[in-house]
């Protein structure tokens, strides 16, 4: 819980009840489209967006830049569009434009800008080969073969305010507290609470990536390493990550080539000194991911090392 002006900000608050609408109008951007629940603007993370390819899902308090296959919740929106800016600093920016009151015992109260929780439930999961969409994104990721046994097709449906629902499907990876991280052509959020994952291994080694994606990526250059595996899911999981990453006496990082990425990177070094920066294996990418999708033979289902 971070202090701003004399109120508490409570960042799981934020990031569950504060409005990405409200803040993207507060900020100085409009949606040019609505399809259904989502609204789409111009990207305020790319100054050569020209058609609107920014969608929010204002339900899921979830977001998705289609031109650079980005999004989150609304603090890894912060994290994007303040990135010189240090965590606590950029819940401040996010708070001072909003004007959220997120301490619910505070004897002066501001008002609010939130939206209804969404109502979502979880329909079926399968393994995954049933659904061929979901192969074939995978499959332009470049790590079908790694996410078999790995990923769920996680089918869901999304109820709105007017008790209208709609019907999803998407490539599901478990978190702790047992929420889907969700990813699919189109959209990317998280089904449930957010929170880190952890695959247990070696006791003294551990790799940290900031999502399953560039986790799955690096198992195509990997896949016999046996050190523990940390995923944040989100950089706002940072101080989670911390504090599970502390035992281990060897830490690889894997963060983003962008400004958010190397700031945490650093925040992590300075943290725990006994972690080492591996961005240089995807050196001119902006992640794993991107290293792995850049190679044509990689995106071949048939490709392997």
């Amino acid at each position: 819980m971070l202090k701003f002006m004399n109120q508490w900000i409570n960042a799981k608050e934020l990031k569950a009840k504060a409005s990405m609408l409200s803040l993207l109008a507060a900020i100085g951007y409009q949606p040019l489209k609505k399809t259904g629940n989502e609204y789409l603007f111009l990207s305020p993370l790319r100054d050569s967006d020209t058609t609107p390819s920014f969608s929010v899902n204002e339900d899921l308090g979830c977001w998705y830049d289609h031109g650079n296959g980005k999004g989150g919740n609304i603090i890894d929106f912060g994290l994007k569009y303040w990135p010189q800016l240090p965590f606590p600093e950029v819940i401040e920016k996010i708070v001072a434009n909003l004007d959220v009151q997120t301490n619910p015992n505070a004897a002066t109260k501001r008002k609010r800008l939130a939206v209804k929780e969404p109502h979502y439930q979880v329909l079926e999961i399968k393994e995954l080969g049933t659904n061929r969409a979901l192969q074939n994104y995978l499959e332009t990721r470049g790590i079908w073969p790694q996410a078999r046994g790995v990923l769920k097709e996680v089918y869901y449906y999304v109820e709105d305010a007017q008790k209208n629902r709609k019907n999803f499907f998407a490539a599901g990876w478990q978190n702790e507290l047992g929420a889907w991280e969700v990813r699919n052509l189109n959209f990317k959020g998280c089904i449930g609470h957010k929170a880190i994952s952890f695959i247990p291994g070696d006791a003294n080694n551990l790799c940290v990536f900031e999502g399953f994606l560039n986790y799955l990526s690096w198992r195509t250059d990997e896949p016999f390493c046996e050190d523990s595996i940390l995923v944040l899911n989100s950089l706002s999981l940072f101080q989670a990550g911390i504090s599970k990453a502390r035992s281990f006496a060897n830490i690889a990082t894997y963060f983003d080539n962008d400004p958010s990425g190397r700031a945490a990177t650093a925040a992590f070094k300075a943290a725990l000194p006994q972690s080492v920066d591996h961005s240089w294996v995807y050196e001119g990418y902006n992640d794993y991911n991107d290293l792995v999708t850049a190679i044509p033979m990689r995106i071949d289902p048939g490709y392997s090392r």
